[in-house]
Order: C-alpha cells, then structure tokens, then sequence
C-alpha cells in the first residue's frame, strides 16, 4: 500500500517550488507595485511619504478616455486575432499528420526575429507612399459609405464610443501609419500566434467524424462548424481570448511606434510617468488601473467557464435521471 505521508510529501515536493516562484516573481513585486501607489512623489525621483495623493491624481479627465482606448483597442485586436486564428487552427489540424507539426512550427518562425525589428520592418511597409497605404484608403471609402447608410443615432453613437470618425476620409490627412489601423494591424501580426496554438491543441483532439455525420444528417457545412467544432474547442477559444487580450492590454512598443500621438494608450502613460516624469507611484498607481483591467475580463472567463460547466453536469444529471426512472419504468 502507498503510504499517504510519503504521497503528500512528494506532492509538496512538486507544489512548493511553483509556489516560491509565484510569490518571489508575482506576488511581492505586485505587493510592492500597490505599496507605491500609497506614497507621494519625490522631487528627486523617488518614492515619498505615505499618502493618498497619487490617487487623487489619477482623477483626471482624460485617464478615463486612455483607458477606454486601450480596452477598446485591445477589444478589436482580440476579435480579429480570434477570427483569423480559427480558420487557421482548423486548417492545420486537418491536415496530414507528417504536415502538422511542419506548419505548426512555421507560424512562430517570426519569434526567431526580434520584436523590435519585426515593428522597424512594419513601419517601413507603412509608408504613407505604399500599397498598404492604398488598400487603407480603399477599406476606409468602403466603410464611409457603408456608414452613411446608417441611420444618424447609430452614427452619432459609434462616434461617441470612437467606433467611427466624423472627418472625411482624405488621402492627405487619413494615413495608416501614426494611427490606431496600425497598431491594430501590426498587433494583430504579433499575437495571432498565441490565438492559433491554443485553438490548434484543442481542434488536434476534436473528433472531426462529428462534422461529416453532421453534413449526413442536412446540416450545412457553415451550420456544423459553428454548432459542431466551434463548441468542441471552446476551451482553446477561451485560453487564445486571454492569450491575445491581456499582452494588448499592456502593449507598449507598438503604440509608441506606429501610433502616433492619437493613439496613447495606458502602457504609454506609465512609460512616460515612469521614466520621462521619473514618478514611480504614479506609474504604480496606473499599472494598477491596468491590472485590474486585465483581471476583470478574467475573472468573468473562470465565471462563465464554471457557469458553463456547472450547466453541463446538471444536463448529464438530468439525463441520467430520466434514463434511471426509464428503465424503472420498463421494468414495473
């Protein structure tokens, strides 16, 4: 027989080490970090007396459209980066074996350069005089008169929430780079790895004769993909969302590259608190905003997924209820 003294020292043996690393790497400097946000600035630089003072700096008009921008940004480049990713995934998964891993690997050959380089080489294909700069102007005509359609409160609206521009498209002035279509793009380009891997692993394992018996039955192949596969890696969906939104939340580089001084978001403010302005609580107290940002969004995932979970034991639950009274029932 196992001894259970040996069993749970072995698994202390496993638990503590990630544990010690948690609270040496996450826990105290976000302590720390918190700490700061308690303290007044210093004149020369550092961290001051204890205060609230930082707080109420942060009461500030335009921090709440900074961290809207960013939720907002962040938002965009999460959905298009899911709705590449899925194709892609699907695509890979279906094929064969020998192939997979070939692919696979091939999509995070850009990891090989650095990232610096990579946003140097996109800002140079960003040019105002570049083909990518056409197909800007082409996609922004198109969407200006798609606009114009809508009826003026949802115009009104989408401006409102910064969905939509009241200026006129104009080549002089509607330029790709040094603007938000930028940093969306290229941003997309970066995290669209970490959205397709986690998809990848979950489609590997989905059992894809669901589909064919799908089509069997009538249904549809765009019908089954949504009601089929797309159910069938929700988790990988679930873990590529976070993936990709929590690094967008924080970016920093590729705003302060390809943005502009239109496209300030809260990595560039505490950048900017940080070592322009050299005050630490301040930057803290933003880093903060911008934690919470990032754990709200996760903290409703682990609801719904324990929501959804939850759901599916009581279906099963009720489906072994009703076969139990069944076969009660054939057997009186």
């Amino acid at each position: 027989m196992n001894n259970p003294l040996h069993s749970k020292k072995a698994e202390w043996f496993v638990t503590v080490p990630g544990f010690v690393w948690l609270a040496l790497f996450f826990a105290v400097p976000a302590v720390i970090v918190l700490a700061f946000t308690f303290h007044g600035h210093d004149a020369s630089g550092g961290v001051g007396e204890w205060s609230l003072s930082t707080w109420k700096e942060l009461v500030d008009p335009d921090y709440p459209a900074i961290v809207w921008n960013t939720i907002r940004i962040s938002f965009k480049i999460t959905v298009w980066s899911i709705l590449l990713a899925i194709p892609c995934a699907y695509a890979i998964a279906r094929m064969n074996k020998k192939w997979r891993a070939i692919v696979a690997g091939s999509i995070m050959l850009p990891f090989w350069t650095s990232f610096v380089v990579r946003v140097f080489a996109w800002k140079t294909m960003l040019h105002p005089d570049g083909w990518l700069q056409s197909c800007y102007l082409a996609w922004l005509k198109t969407s200006e008169w798609l606009f114009s359609w809508l009826p003026s409160a949802m115009q009104n609206f989408f401006i409102k929430i910064g969905m939509a521009s009241a200026e006129p498209v104009s080549s002089a002035t509607s330029t790709i780079l040094d603007s938000e279509a930028a940093v969306v793009l290229v941003s997309v380009y970066s995290f669209i790895p970490f959205a397709i891997m986690p998809i990848y692993t979950a489609a590997e394992k989905f059992d894809f004769s669901l589909l064919e018996a799908a089509r069997d039955l009538g249904a549809k192949n765009f019908y089954a993909f949504c009601r089929i596969f797309l159910p069938g890696v929700r988790q990988g969906v679930v873990s590529a969302i976070l993936l990709v939104f929590i690094p967008a939340i924080g970016s920093y580089v590729i705003p302060q590259m390809l943005g502009g001084t239109d496209c300030i978001l809260i990595g560039n403010k505490i950048f900017m608190r940080a070592i322009q302005n050299r005050n630490i609580p301040h930057a803290s107290a933003l880093a903060t905003l911008m934690a919470v940002s990032v754990l709200l969004p996760l903290g409703l995932a682990i609801w719904w997924k324990s929501r959804q979970d939850a759901r599916g034991k009581r279906r099963i639950e009720e489906r072994s209820a009703r076969f139990a009274a069944s076969g009660r029932g054939s057997h009186a």
